[in-house]
């Protein structure tokens, strides 16, 4: 089973539609707080459609409450600063894949600690402003001139290729 991280999210309708993938590929959903919402939030279960009450998820205090719950986890963190692209790793059965804030990624000391783990997906560089260089906006997340991707966009590239990998385990 795979794992998909959600470090600090702040949209609850990301969360939604990463939890519906997770539940359709038989992956468990880790969220590390604080969190920008409520999982009551009416958003996170409309994005959630009628899976949110399937999903195998796991709430934790913070970075620290991760890591002593997880004892040997060693995440692939998912950066607009990682050298090596999200393709060029292979993925194991029990991998974590760990997605930062929708305003900010990941933080950087979380980062620093294992800069060997942290992948990028590949983005055209438009009019001078590359994802892998330019720091996004920081009000709305859906704004047009953002940098990079949806969250639940990313999160989804990324677990269907370590899916793929895998040879989509019991999934049809």
């Amino acid at each position: 089973m795979l794992n998909v991280v959600l470090y600090q999210p702040e949209i609850p309708a990301n969360t939604g539609t990463i939890g519906r993938s997770c539940v359709l590929t038989n992956t468990r959903l880790h969220l590390i707080g604080p969190l920008g919402f409520s999982l009551d939030d009416r958003m996170v279960r409309r994005s959630g459609m009628g899976y949110w009450h399937d999903i195998d998820l796991v709430v934790y205090e913070d970075y620290a409450d991760f890591l002593g719950r997880n004892p040997g986890a060693n995440p692939w963190m998912f950066t607009k600063h990682g050298g090596a692209c999200y393709h060029e790793v292979s993925y194991g059965d029990g991998d974590y894949l760990m997605f930062g804030r929708e305003s900010v990624g990941i933080d950087t000391e979380v980062l620093a600690a294992h800069p060997e783990r942290c992948l990028r997906i590949p983005m055209l560089e438009r009019e001078g402003l590359s994802p892998a260089t330019t720091q996004g906006p920081s009000g709305d997340p859906a704004d047009p001139d953002a940098v990079s991707l949806n969250l639940s966009n990313a999160a989804n590239i990324v677990l269907f290729e370590a899916l793929r990998q895998l040879g989509f385990p019991g999934i049809v």
